[in-house]
């Protein structure tokens, strides 16, 4: 996999036409993009109608979560789009995981186009232990992290949605090929934001990551394109 594959631009704005701008501004400099609720609910399929049209790879940040038949109906339709990626929650349970895969897999074959990957989220990378606790789990969110990527690779998912910091156990309890998409990565001296659970993107692949999903310190960057390229550059170092 080729390092400018491995980095996710996450296109969080409000309207579709400040999501094209950024996506015109980095041309070739990015290949893959997040569409996340706040794009799609504003922007639709539109958005990423615009996004193939421009040969870009595209992750679809929804994590969808529901009884297990109103989540394959879903799916049904989102795999249509042709979009690379979609994501649920892992604690959905294992009910709603396997009718997710299956509905994926199923509709992909029906309209003969490669299936998406799917993708469960764990714990968000917002999530720190203060306000973990707040829900009563029993374990340690590096634990609960773990259990929820186990779940969903027994399940039949392509990978998981978890923090950098929990991606080493992750890749070692679940493979090489198990998608591992990280988000709260942090360039080194960027701010971390609303994230909690952080590491650098060099930090993140050596860690196990496959994918990386960056947000403000591209988007909000002086240089967007540079800021970019230096991610890029980063993690075309790491063996």
């Amino acid at each position: 996999m080729q390092a400018d594959d491995r980095l996710i631009v996450a296109l969080d704005f409000p309207t579709g036409e400040q999501a094209k701008a950024l996506v015109r501004e980095l041309g070739p400099a990015v290949s893959y993009y997040k569409v996340g609720m706040e794009l799609y609910y504003a922007a639709g399929n539109e958005i990423i109608k615009f996004l193939k049209d421009q040969g870009k790879q595209v992750f679809l940040d929804l994590k969808l979560q529901d009884i297990p038949n109103t989540v394959a109906g879903a799916l049904k339709v989102l795999t249509a789009l042709g979009v690379d990626i979609i994501n649920v929650h892992a604690v959905g349970g294992p009910k709603m995981l396997q009718a997710a895969k299956v509905a994926v897999t199923e509709q992909a074959a029906a309209l003969k186009i490669p299936a998406p990957k799917l993708i469960a989220v764990t714990i968000l990378t917002s999530m720190d232990a203060a306000q973990f606790a707040a829900l009563n789990y029993k374990d340690t969110i590096p634990e609960q992290v773990l259990s929820l990527a186990k779940l969903a690779k027994e399940c039949g998912l392509d990978g998981v949605v978890a923090s950098p910091l929990e991606a080493a156990a992750i890749r070692q309890a679940c493979g090489p090929d198990f998608l591992i998409v990280t988000p709260g990565v942090r360039p080194a001296g960027a701010a971390q934001g609303d994230q909690s659970r952080v590491a650098t993107p060099a930090g993140a692949l050596k860690n196990g990551a496959s994918h990386l999903v960056v947000g403000r310190p591209i988007t909000q960057a002086a240089d967007k394109k540079a800021a970019a390229a230096a991610i890029v550059a980063e993690i075309s170092n790491v063996k």
